[in-house]
């Protein structure tokens, strides 16, 4: 019996142990699959670009042999029109007039030319930015290999925290929340980097930070308390209704929580009940 209770608590220490590699297994899966999407992604972007490259190469060089060919045409149609001008003032007119349709062509050819360089433009635009994506997941994929391991981050995070060295701690909550922001212990960095600003009097920010809780990890083990704190944080504010109705939020959702029971109190402090009519 004894040696049964010995290998169940060496197979739940293992399970506990192998969790949090598995979790940054995982994320580096995803990274890993990102970051080779993109490259086909690149692959496809600079075939396309190549073939469609080749395609304006030639409707460019079409073009500027055209352009040429008409410019010649009009150089040869002004030198007829001057060496006959006087005799044959008609026909003046009717290659004035094909001097014209020409000269709408050499616009129409440049719009043309216009559209064709935006292109191109656009095209190199889109390669650099698939580039500049590929740099950046790759960056990460690497950053989360160096990354400590989740477990480690978030203890050091919080004994610092604790050890009121809040500068470091700050640095620590934001780079697990970096490297790990779908663990449920995100939720308690978004919530001490709140702690953090509302002792340091920066209730904006910290607003913000109980509200990623709230919205990211409602059933997490801080929402009572980050709902409490983010009324809290708009009383200090001076948005005495929406801190009020946050005060009542955490009575109506965690109603038998210490949380409820301060926020009954901080109720009864700023809005008391209107004395009852005799």
């Amino acid at each position: 019996m004894k040696s049964h209770h010995i290998s169940l608590a060496l197979a739940l220490l293992l399970a506990i142990l192998i969790a949090p590699a598995h979790a940054v297994n995982k994320d580096l899966v995803e990274l890993q699959t990102q970051v080779t999407q993109l490259q086909q992604q690149m692959t496809q972007m600079k075939q396309s670009f190549d073939e469609r490259m080749g395609v304006m190469k030639n409707l460019l060089e079409q073009n500027a042999a055209t352009n040429a060919k008409v410019s010649d045409a009009i150089a040869e149609l002004q030198a007829s029109i001057n060496k006959q001008q006087q005799d044959r003032s008609g026909q003046g007119d009717q290659m004035s007039g094909q001097i014209q349709a020409l000269n709408d062509t050499m616009d129409e050819l440049k719009v043309r030319l216009a559209k064709l360089s935006k292109q191109i433009e656009d095209m190199q635009a889109a390669q650099q930015s698939m580039a500049a994506q590929q740099t950046q997941a790759q960056q990460q994929q690497q950053a989360i290999a160096q990354a400590p391991p989740p477990d480690v981050l978030y203890n050091n995070a919080l004994r610092d925290y604790n050890g009121g060295k809040t500068d470091v701690a700050t640095q620590e909550f934001n780079d697990y929340i970096k490297f790990y922001p779908n663990t449920d212990l995100a939720g308690n960095s978004y919530f001490y980097l709140a702690e953090i600003q509302f002792k340091a009097g920066d209730f904006q920010n910290a607003v913000t930070n109980y509200e990623l809780v709230l919205q990211n990890f409602p059933g997490g083990n801080k929402a009572a308390s980050a709902q409490l704190n983010k009324g809290l944080a708009l009383l200090e504010l001076g948005k005495q209704d929406e801190g009020v109705q946050e005060l009542k939020h955490v009575i109506q959702r965690y109603p038998r929580t210490n949380e409820a029971l301060q926020a009954k109190e901080k109720l009864r402090k700023v809005a008391p009940p209107a004395p009852k009519s005799h």
